[in-house]
């Protein structure tokens, strides 16, 4: 409608409160339960990682027993199906009863002295088979429960339960391992587990929409529709370079570089870790509160280019003091870069595919592990530092290879945003 020369302007959008996503009752019981959560699997990274390091001397058998934590990666997009097919909230609550039941063996294990590490190593070979679903499923009921234009400031939030918890997780876990040992270390992690699960019951009953096929039809049209949007494919793509070569050092290899090139024991790991946790944990409140309306493409490509980039100056730090400085900037570019692709690929998703978009995510996951062994090898090969130096300027050339090659095809493209019919 226009008056005169005048052309009537479009109501205004209403900002989006920093806090916008915790008024929904739902989020905030998934918040705490998964805050519970993800403590207890940050506690038992570092636990595991440090028992194996001392007990075998074995920096390649210290990347192994990590590697099987992301085994399930495999499974996820089949996770995905189901979760587009199921009740999600009874789905996520029956995996976290799983990890109390077996984080329950080990302490029963250690506190009565028969735990031997291949028990170790089969323990944490089953917890792996369905840990990396639990965030398929997590954010796949954030998606449900919470509208789209306060999805990148929940999702942000969301991110800060898996950063806390490094901080949380690695300097609680490493105190009790030291203290108390392995066993009484253990029954925290189960009770943590519990709790999560009592708190979970809050989350409002979700159920996926997709009906009608078979299951293994339904993964394959999950899959066409990925190869389909040429942005999500390419998304996953950059998603296992980056599993590939920049995770492994925090997931896994770090204890190696704090003990083998600082010269530093269980608690010095911990405050290593806690300063990369201290760093995500800036960088997701940024994307919660600074961020939350700004273009996710922009901060995931860029934040990808700066945490690998920061990832070759920490490999050639002379000391843990610089070390922890450095880490507390990789820390917040990784955040930035990976919660940033977690909101873009929920936003651009059709709803009755979530759950299998975020499976195939998981699965690009999966060289993390290839890459957590084939760097414990090369740091046995070649040496701790060599070894990091050249697999972060590996990753650093790669990534700027691929989002060249994606800026030019893709992402200048709104219509590249859309899968085309799947019927």
């Amino acid at each position: 409608m226009t008056h005169g020369s005048r052309t009537a302007e479009p109501p205004a959008v209403a900002p989006i409160r920093w806090s916008a996503a915790f008024r929904i009752e739902s989020y905030r019981f998934q918040w705490v339960s998964d805050l519970l959560t993800s403590w207890a699997f940050e506690m038992e990274i570092l636990i595991l990682a440090w028992y194996v390091l001392t007990q075998t001397d074995s920096p390649f058998l210290t990347a192994a027993v990590a590697s099987l934590s992301y085994g399930g990666t495999l499974l996820s997009p089949m996770v995905g199906v189901v979760a587009d097919r199921t009740n999600r909230k009874r789905l996520l609550l029956g995996l976290r009863f799983g990890y109390a039941v077996l984080a329950f063996c080990i302490a029963i294990l250690a506190i009565g002295e028969w735990l031997q590490t291949w028990q170790v190593f089969v323990i944490a070979a089953v917890s792996g088979l369905i840990r990396p679903s639990d965030l398929v499923i997590r954010n796949a009921i954030i998606a449900d429960t919470v509208p789209g234009p306060e999805l990148a400031n929940a999702m942000g939030f969301s991110r800060t339960t898996m950063d806390s918890a490094r901080i949380i997780g690695a300097l609680v876990g490493a105190g009790l391992f030291a203290w108390v040992g392995i066993g009484v270390a253990y029954l925290g992690v189960t009770m943590l587990y519990l709790l999560g699960l009592i708190v979970g019951w809050g989350i409002h009953t979700t159920r996926g929409t997709s009906i009608g096929r078979g299951a293994w039809r339904e993964l394959g049209l999950g899959a066409r529709y990925v190869v389909r949007t040429p942005i999500i494919a390419h998304l996953m793509l950059l998603a296992f370079v980056v599993n590939l070569f920049a995770f492994p050092l925090s997931h896994g290899l770090l204890p190696v570089m704090a003990r083998d090139v600082f010269h530093v024991d269980e608690l010095g790991l911990a405050q290593l870790t806690a300063a990369y946790a201290v760093g995500a944990l800036v960088g997701s409140v940024l994307i919660a509160s600074v961020f939350r309306a700004r273009d996710p493409k922009s901060l995931t490509l860029g934040g990808m280019v700066a945490w690998l980039g920061l990832l070759v100056v920490f490999t050639r730090v002379p000391n843990a003091q610089w070390a922890l400085a450095v880490l507390f900037f990789v820390g917040a570019a990784q955040s930035l870069s990976m919660t940033s692709m977690s909101v873009y690929l929920l936003s651009i998703t059709r709803l009755e595919f979530r759950g299998r978009v975020l499976g195939v995510r998981m699965l690009a996951v999966y060289g993390l592990p290839i890459g957590l062994l084939v760097g414990g090898w090369m740091l046995e090969a070649i040496g701790v530092r060599t070894a990091l130096t050249l697999f972060a300027v590996m990753g650093l050339i790669t990534v700027v290879a691929a989002i060249w090659f994606g800026r030019r095809r893709y992402y200048g493209h709104p219509e590249h945003d859309r899968a085309t019919s799947l019927t």
